[in-house]
């Protein structure tokens, strides 16, 4: 592993995601309530009791996990804890698809906008799965599931994301900058975009080429979408909260792109061996 974290390449992205995860826990504290849009804490209720206490409480704790990830000798424990935070709101992400479906029926819209905010907690778990595979040798079967079960958290979110931006091309196309002209031409690129991806990284043909285009386009839409709304709604959680997210993705991305990189045996975690080692009786060549 020490070798790994060593790597400098793989540093920028541990620094995104630690970072990341620090500045999520820093805006629980600042506003003592969970992010909406990316922590749906209403999904067990609305005015829970106590639930200022649990914000003030996930904040620290994500505090002190994206801290603990930037230091290597507690990376692993680091990582394991983020992973923690971000699988339970991806769980709560889960609950969303009864309320949703309850309240509104079987639309198209309603699955597709639960499934991206499931999507977006899930792809910030990858790194964790990452950091257990890079202490694994590399004829491990735990460390090749572990890292085949990386691709797919990593891969699955951008596939979801494209359909979600062509589904709703109109609302994409409106946060499009002004001075951008051809806001749905600019929506329905980066839609697809977002599906190439994730397939590249899913089958793992030019994965770690699509891992660091993916973490580029998600840094130009830190500048250009994320962080502009952030001067005019300077009070508002959701706008922090929006950017704060795409840095720990923009780390997902480098982290997954530099260890698949690093691995001599990268050829065989494709999709044909995901399928292969998923088999209890499977023989790997």
């Amino acid at each position: 592993m020490e070798g790994l974290m060593e790597d400098r390449r793989m540093q920028v992205g541990v620094w995104f995601y630690g970072l990341g995860t620090v500045l999520t826990g820093i805006l629980n504290i600042a506003w003592g309530a969970f992010d909406a849009s990316h922590q749906p804490i209403q999904a067990l209720g609305k005015n829970l009791p106590g639930e200022q206490i649990m914000a003030y409480v996930a904040g620290v704790w994500m505090v002190a996990a994206g801290l603990a990830t930037l230091w290597r000798r507690s990376a692993r424990m680091g990582a394991a804890a983020s992973a923690i935070f971000y699988l339970i709101f991806a769980a709560l992400w889960g609950f969303r698809y009864y309320a949703g479906i309850h309240a509104l029926g079987w639309r198209i819209d309603v699955i597709a906008g639960v499934s991206f905010g499931l999507a977006q907690q899930l792809m910030l778990m990858a790194p964790a799965v990452i950091v257990y595979a890079s202490t694994a040798s590399s004829d491990s079967p735990l460390g090749k599931r572990a890292a085949i079960a990386a691709r797919w958290m990593l891969g699955l979110p951008p596939v979801l994301f494209g359909l979600f931006h062509l589904i709703g091309i109109r609302v994409f196309a409106s946060i499009v900058p002004q001075w951008m002209l051809f806001g749905y031409f600019w929506a329905g690129l980066t839609g697809i975009a977002f599906i190439l991806a994730g397939i590249a990284i899913c089958s793992g043909i030019k994965d770690v080429l699509a891992a660091r285009l993916l973490a580029l386009m998600l840094l130009l839409f830190e500048g250009f979408v994320e962080v502009p709304p952030i001067f005019i709604r300077l009070h508002s959680q959701p706008t922090w909260g929006a950017a704060v997210y795409n840095l720990t993705a923009i780390g997902a991305c480098l982290i997954f792109a530099e260890f698949i990189a690093s691995r001599a045996d990268r050829g065989q975690i494709s999709l044909v061996e995901s399928v292969a080692t998923s088999r209890p009786d499977a023989v790997v060549a």
